[in-house]
């Protein structure tokens, strides 16, 4: 049994955590707990650009709205989905007074509910996808760009945590998916990759982080890491913070067009 530093602050920080909400893909709660150092591009300012110019948009896995509703003013006709059913009424609620309709997907299938050739742009951030997919409902010559969150994210809250790390997604790289899209009929046009500094600063901000974030540790509770986080709170009370490293990887794919 691990010697808890600050015993009352651990418990205390733990309860907050637990007890606070989360809608929408809103991590305000965590400001001035965490931080992240900058990626070398920015996803938002690219896509900003991008939409500036075409007439129909899909944002996939749109969350509550937040990045989407930073587009405006939207291009006549833009769509965006969502498989988290809490998050949908959120983002209809955000994005709806904006002109985005919300549609509601199972987070499961990948099958998307648009005929074949419907948009000019689709942007996906951190959402799965199925290549084929995505090909059949963009134009021919139409684009589709993503950021990734990669299978080493935050692996050392796994190493620090789990006695055998076991992460689903470990293998989910740059290398990966630009040869799916490729396979499935795309142009790559802009492929990169990213392991930018993360640092905790306090043990709430990990469990707040692993309880929304539940596909980073898959059985994850208090109870059952109970003795481990107290060590990784001992390790933030010396050190000052935990520190990980993210992983993410940004492509613009372009449709190739039917010979």
């Amino acid at each position: 049994m691990t010697t808890i530093q600050n015993p009352e602050l651990f418990e205390r920080l733990i309860a907050e955590a637990l007890a606070q909400d989360f809608s929408g893909w809103d991590f305000s709660w965590l400001e001035g707990r965490w931080e992240e150092d900058d990626l070398p591009w920015d996803f938002c300012k690219i896509v900003f650009e991008r939409s500036r110019s075409v007439q129909s948009l899909l944002d996939m896995g749109t969350g509550g709205g937040e990045m989407l509703s930073t587009l405006v003013p939207f291009p006549p006709q833009t769509w965006a989905t969502e498989g988290y059913p809490p998050n949908v009424p959120v983002a209809q609620a955000r994005l709806a007074p904006l002109g985005c309709w919300v549609v509601a997907v199972d987070g499961e299938d990948d099958k998307l509910p648009f005929k074949d050739a419907t948009f000019d742009l689709i942007i996906n951030r951190h959402e799965s996808y199925a290549p084929k997919e995505v090909r059949r409902i963009l134009k021919p010559g139409a684009s589709f760009i993503t950021q990734q969150v990669g299978g080493r994210h935050t692996i050392r809250l796994n190493e620090w945590l789990q006695e055998t790390v076991d992460y689903e997604y470990a293998d989910w790289a740059l290398e990966k998916a630009v040869h799916q899209l490729e396979d499935a009929g795309f142009q790559i046009l802009d492929a990169r990759e990213a392991f930018p500094g993360k640092r905790f600063f306090d043990i709430g901000a990990v469990v707040f982080y692993l309880k929304i974030i539940a596909w980073q540790i898959e059985d994850f509770s208090v109870e059952r890491y109970y003795d481990k986080l107290a060590a990784l709170h001992n390790e933030i009370q010396t050190r000052g913070a935990f520190e990980a490293s993210s992983h993410y990887f940004y492509i613009e794919a372009r449709k190739k067009k039917e010979r």
